[in-house]
């Protein structure tokens, strides 16, 4: 009697260990290429992001009337920053909306162009002495709509980036790639310093107020361009296999079956955002109205402490990874509760000078916005694949509404203590807030992107 033939070997689509199970040459080309991808993609976005904090501020004179109060000048400088955090959000629903349904590397590729356009334009407009009040209205026009598509960005590359990555090593590939961040916010001070120190920035008519702030403007539009053609080039579609079952609404789908999962990332996100804002938009006008420092020395504290944070980013993602992202995010929100806000009260209140600035901004910097560390990896590892884009997208930008107007909650404790020592209030309840949002989530570093039975707790 003769056996019968051996049964082929059945062919696996899900995600193992190391990767997809695909070809392993072509495979591990294609996991590089989107992980460069995705670390590309979250600079450039962030390099825009922060462009307006760091670039416009020696040259606010450029957009707005010569007699506005302080007040009124710090509210609209809030306001062209806010104007891009709330276009976020829009960009998630719209952009992932086509990431889960058409696919996340077509998606990413509108995304891109549309913000660099959107910055190339900006870096033209003319100024108050041309055109009036018309020029910060464009200015925060423009930032909106550039929201828009930023959001967008993220929502699909980021996802795409994880979605490619091997299970064991998306916490470090997470952190390398939103270490980008504050790298990217230490590039454009790196850019900024060295532009103050060749053009003069004093008065409305000097090179730095006139047409010095373009200059990074316009390299952020280049970017775009180089991110646009790399992604057009070397980076390939998520395998079908990890993004699951095609769904015609998946926001509807995230908002009607994964309400807890939402809401539970909104509780972190909106402590993270929190944090993140006081760092990044608040600390460098403190350290200029209160500690009296030159441009030239905040542009340098805040290099050195966004500096600090990337290179915290990698340690993070790794200690994520080795004892899971909810222990991690329970851990990190005290500690920003402790050092974080600490550490920012004793700057402010030390009166010290540069040295003094250099040294605890080391610590705001890793305490601060180190949330985000492996935040890629957690949050694309909290949503099933169909919905994984928007779920991503949503879930990382709709936070961050409420933390984007800070400036109105500072401003409450007017009369209750000191300006310089509110941002340390915020901090401290950011810290609870990103506590609170890890204790209330499942843990998910063994998280299957091909197979949604692995995510805990969905509903």
């Amino acid at each position: 009697m003769s056996l019968p033939p051996p049964a082929a070997e059945p062919r696996s689509t899900a995600v193992d260990d190391v990767g997809p199970r695909v070809p392993h040459g072509p495979d591990s080309a294609k996991v590089r290429a989107a992980v460069r991808g995705g670390t590309l993609a979250y600079f450039v976005d962030q390099f825009d992001i922060y462009l307006p904090i760091v670039v416009l501020a020696p040259a606010t004179a450029y957009f707005q009337a010569a007699n506005l109060s302080a007040s009124t000048t710090a509210l609209l400088a809030s306001l062209v920053f806010a104007s891009t955090l709330i276009g976020r959000p829009l960009g998630a629903i719209i952009f992932g909306h086509f990431a889960d349904t058409v696919g996340r590397k077509r998606t990413t590729l509108v995304a891109v162009g549309g913000f660099g356009v959107i910055t190339l334009l900006t870096a033209c407009l003319p100024g108050h002495e041309t055109i009036g009040v018309w020029s910060v209205g464009l200015l925060i026009g423009l930032r909106f709509v550039d929201g828009i598509f930023l959001g967008g960005e993220y929502t699909t590359a980021v996802p795409l980036a994880m979605e490619w990555s091997p299970k064991h090593k998306r916490g470090l590939y997470a952190s390398i790639i939103t270490s980008t961040s504050p790298a990217a916010y230490a590039v454009i001070a790196a850019i900024t310093l060295l532009m103050l120190q060749l053009l003069p920035s004093v008065g409305l008519h000097s090179a730095y107020v006139q047409w010095g702030w373009r200059i990074p403007f316009f390299v952020g539009a280049a970017l775009a361009a180089v991110l646009f053609r790399y992604y057009l080039k070397n980076v390939h579609e998520t395998p079908v296999e990890l993004t699951g079952e095609k769904h015609k609404m998946p926001f509807v789908r995230l908002l009607v079956k994964y309400p807890r999962a939402l809401a539970q990332v909104f509780v972190l996100m909106t402590g993270t955002w929190l944090a993140t804002n006081m760092e990044a938009a608040v600390t460098p006008a403190q350290l200029k109205s209160h500690l009296l420092l030159s441009s030239k020395e905040v542009t340098m504290t805040m290099l050195v402490i966004n500096a600090a944070a990337a290179l915290s980013y990698p340690f993070f993602g790794l200690l994520s990874q080795r004892i899971g992202r909810r222990r991690f995010y329970i851990g990190y929100g005290l500690a920003v509760l402790v050092i974080g806000a600490g550490s920012y009260t004793l700057l402010m209140a030390s009166n010290g000078g540069f040295g003094a600035a250099l040294g605890w901004g080391v610590l705001i910097g890793i305490f601060t916005v180190g949330t985000f560390g492996p935040i890629a990896a957690y949050l694309t590892e909290r949503f099933p694949a169909s919905i994984r884009s928007t779920g991503y997208g949503v879930g990382y930008s709709l936070a961050l509404i409420a933390p984007a107007f800070y400036q109105f909650y500072l401003q409450r404790f007017d009369g209750v203590m000191p300006a310089h020592l509110a941002p340390a209030v915020l901090i401290a309840l950011a810290g609870v807030l990103i506590s609170l949002g890890g204790f209330l989530g499942p843990e998910t570093k063994d998280v299957d992107m091909g197979d949604d039975s692995t995510i805990p707790a969905l509903s």
